[in-house]
């Protein structure tokens, strides 16, 4: 059966079917254009756990390796890499307040996989596939109301102003020449649906690497635009964004923010920064002289900002290890900045928070050991336990930024993910 004979409430259907298990993944491309055409999925739910792996800080990165060659060849395997696995492959530290407390990484091989491909064709893998069909179309979309959630700023202007100019000295001085600089937006003792939640920022801010999370009490809700990197038997790919402009309700406006945006000198430089340290970080994965960039500037549309993406590709290294070439990449250079281990030292030295799942990447390996990963942005982290909420935003930092417009830049960012709590 093809998605074409079956309502768009499917989707919602299988999300409230598998937010019942303890640990849940939902991957939407929801209609997207994804940029440069790389979609081969539509739609994803993992559900239930047959087998698992926990990081904790210590060797995580080869303790997946064994994890993945356990499982690749039988099960699609979902999981997510935080952004603090950097300190296990580069000298350096993460001493910030954390209230979520996602662990540095979890995968999962689960019981049942529902999947609708590019084509619209949809695949179950269970040992029980028409009762759980039988199952999700059963479900009632249950309406949750919760108070509305404000947000708090855990920086302030004045001291995001002050930050942002402090980068700048360093800049000048030649430690970094880019660095993305993010805040935290939180709210505490918050009852909240996460479900409903993801529900309502998937309607507000559609996107085509949306996704929810749910690991026992920790709960990611995303609308991410953003690629990290994606494999295709022997083709990496790697799709960094910057450069940001909001949308108009007037359309001949609308087309004149995107040509802006195009144009702009200031933004095509932040990009071409990060292009270059894409190329860099694939390049240490790939064949020699394979590297190449497939597509720069392009502008892509999205509900409430066009956003300029580059795509960048490269045939992978025989022999090598799928989880090594993302690790090779990772962090993502456009939540870095670059070069990118001073990046994030600095990273540590003016941020407030622990980024934990902000930042890191969110997807699957397939049986074939070919995957693809977000960049985990536009979101909201919940931990029902402590009842808190985090919501990181963040800019690219150049010598050329503007702090007032940078700050309005993190500001249009939120609008999505306040708008799905208020």
């Amino acid at each position: 059966m093809t998605t074409k004979q079956m309502p768009d409430i499917f989707k919602l259907q299988a999300a409230q079917w598998a937010d019942q298990f303890d640990v849940c993944c939902v991957l939407d491309n929801n209609e997207c254009a994804n940029a440069f055409g790389l979609n081969e999925i539509e739609f994803a739910v993992a559900a239930g756990i047959t087998d698992s792996i926990t990081g904790n800080e210590k060797d995580d990165w080869d303790k997946l390796k064994k994890f993945i060659d356990k499982h690749s060849q039988n099960s699609p395997v979902f999981g997510y890499f935080s952004y603090d696995l950097k300190n296990q492959l580069e000298n350096l530290v993460s001493e910030h307040d954390d209230k979520i407390l996602f662990p540095s990484l979890y995968f999962f091989v689960p019981e049942h996989v529902i999947l609708i491909d590019n084509n619209e064709q949809l695949m179950v893998m269970s040992e029980d596939a028409d009762g759980i069909m039988n199952k999700i179309k059963a479900q009632e979309i249950k309406a949750y109301h919760h108070k509305p959630v404000t947000l708090l700023q855990k920086v302030s202007k004045k001291s995001y102003v002050k930050n942002v100019e402090a980068i700048k000295e360093h800049i000048i001085a030649g430690d970094v020449y880019e660095l993305n600089y993010c805040i935290e937006f939180f709210a505490e003792n918050v009852d909240l649906n996460p479900l409903q939640t993801y529900f309502r920022l998937k309607q507000n801010s559609p996107t085509p690497f949306g996704a929810y999370f749910k690991l026992n009490n920790k709960y990611l809700m995303c609308a991410s635009p953003e690629r990290f990197i994606k494999k295709t038997l022997n083709k990496l790919y790697s799709q960094p964004i910057k450069g940001t402009v909001k949308r108009s309700d007037n359309s001949q406006l609308d087309e004149q923010l995107k040509k802006e945006l195009y144009n702009s000198e200031k933004e095509k430089a932040e990009n071409l920064m990060i292009v270059d340290l894409v190329r860099n970080d694939l390049a240490k994965s790939s064949l020699t002289g394979s590297v190449k960039v497939e597509e720069l500037y392009g502008i892509y549309s999205f509900k409430q900002v066009h956003q300029m993406i580059s795509t960048v590709s490269s045939t992978i290294a025989d022999g090598l290890h799928p989880v090594e070439a993302i690790e090779h990449a990772f962090p993502m250079g456009s939540m870095t900045g670059a070069p990118k281990v001073m990046a994030m030292k600095l990273i540590e030295k003016y941020e407030t928070t622990k980024r934990g799942l902000y930042s890191g990447a969110l997807g699957y390996f397939a049986p074939n050991e070919d995957f693809d990963f977000n960049v985990v942005i536009r979101s909201i982290q919940f931990n029902s336990l402590h009842k808190y909420i985090n919501v990181g935003v963040g800019s690219a930092i150049t010598f050329d930024s503007d702090a007032e417009k940078e700050y309005e830049e993190c500001l249009l960012k939120a609008e999505a993910m306040i708008s799905a709590l208020s």
